[in-house]
Order: C-alpha cells, then structure tokens, then sequence
C-alpha cells in the first residue's frame, strides 16, 4: 500500500514518540479481482494517495479523521490499481469529524467524506455495511483489513491493493501491551503476536469482520511495522452510527 505521506507524532504522546497513525499492509497478498469493491483511495488535488477509505453509500466514504491533515482533495473508486485505467475519480465536496475529535491519540479518528456526486453501485464499484449496534468481538475472531500501504517499515507503498487477515485482541489485553493512555472506542487486531498487520499508508482502511466494515485503521506504534509489537489500533465504527446516521439522514457533511 501507499504511504500516508507525512507521519503525525500525537500530542499528548510526543515524548515517548510511539504512536504513529497506520500505513501499510504486513505480509498480505494482493486482493483477488472482482473483491472489495467497496475500497477507494483519498489523493491529494494531484494524485498522490494518503489514504484508504470506503464506500457506504452511493455518495459517502468513510476514512480516519487524521487524513485530512494532507488535504484531501479526490477519491479514486473502481480499481485495485491506483495506476489503473478502470478508474473513477470524484472531486470532495465535503468532510466531517466528530467535534470530539483532536488527534490520533486521543481517538475519536473517523471521519466522513461526501462525494461531489452519487456513484451508482456497478460490477466495479459496491458499498460495504456498516454494523446496525454496537459490536461485541471476541479474542482471535479472524478479521482482515487492505489497503495500498508500505509492505515493510522501510519501503514505499504499492499500487496493486493487498488484504491480510488479522485476529482481533481483547481490550484488556491491547491495554496492558501499549502499557500507556489509551483511547476508549477503539478496536485491537493484528501487529501482536503475528507477523500480521497494517503499516504507513493503510490508515483509513476498513476493519472487516463478517463482510461488515467494523473498524477504521487508525495507529500503530513510533511507525513500526515489524511485527509482533503491540496491537494495531482501530476506530470503533459502531460506536458513531447515532453521528453516521444523523449525516446520512441529513444528507450534508458540515459540522
């Protein structure tokens, strides 16, 4: 997967220098054709990715709200291949955070995109549920997330987007390996205990569990992705379905 571009060094965790918003795909594969449809990157005015993102609704995207320090500009729809011909792109009209939101270490990273136009579902792009309440996963369900991130801490992203699958870590145990302040509605999996996870340039992402998108990749550690570390970190997308729904209804992205 692509980089994200800059790294962002959190406030309230500039000291220890640990927490690094997330960038690509670890030992994944290239996803198959014809699957996740649903999957857009968010690009500069002049094509450069920052970050992954997902369709789901004919004119919403949801991404991490820590991606819109780059200034988003267009989303590229209906091609695993960010150099691609069977591409589409559409211009941002719009983007909301939460007001809670302040940075990446303090949670709250999510944020909605509205579309400058409605992009019909068709056999090259589709739309991805959301869950209807709040979730309840359990230690190792197996889970997998994608993007076009780094595939090694030390190297650039990639064009072609790659998925891997990753088990979900209990709070509990997410909470005494990051042994520091740790945001409330977030989800862990993958980067602990496996060689598995995302890096640079995935953040934005969906955590997909049961074909529904669950999470928002949001963190890992002082930009390491040299895995077994500490667990990724994810945005709880269930927790903000009543603000999701409240957009969506309202058919407007202003806060």
């Amino acid at each position: 997967m692509n980089g994200l571009g800059k790294l962002l060094v959190f406030h309230f965790l500039m000291c220890l220098g640990q927490t690094v918003q997330g960038f690509k795909i670890i030992n994944g594969e290239t996803a198959p054709e014809n699957s996740m449809q649903y999957m857009v990157s968010v690009q500069t005015k002049y094509g450069k990715h920052i970050c992954g993102g997902f369709l789901i609704t004919e004119d919403f995207v949801i991404t991490a709200a820590h991606c819109n320090d780059e200034g988003p500009y267009q989303i590229l729809l209906g091609s695993h291949n960010l150099k691609g011909m069977n591409k589409k792109m559409l211009k941002i009209e719009n983007t909301c955070k939460p007001s809670t939101y302040q940075n990446v270490g303090l949670g709250d990273d999510i944020m909605l995109i509205k579309l400058s136009e409605k992009v019909p579902p068709s056999n090259m792009i589709q739309t991805i549920p959301l869950p209807t309440s709040v979730i309840n996963l359990y230690q190792n369900q197996i889970c997998s997330v994608a993007g076009w991130g780094k595939t090694l801490t030390n190297r650039f992203g990639v064009n072609e987007l790659r998925v891997v699958n990753v088990s979900i870590i209990n709070r509990e145990l997410c909470l005494e390996k990051w042994n520091e302040p740790f945001p409330l509605n977030v989800i862990c999996a993958g980067g602990y205990g496996t060689t598995k996870g995302f890096c640079q340039g995935d953040s934005g992402g969906p955590l997909v569990c049961n074909s529904k998108a669950v999470g928002v990749v949001s963190f890992n550690r002082n930009a390491n992705c040299n895995y077994p570390d500490v667990p990724n970190v994810y945005t709880d997308i269930s927790r903000f379905l009543p603000w999701i729904n409240k957009i969506l209804k309202e058919n407007t992205c202003q806060l």
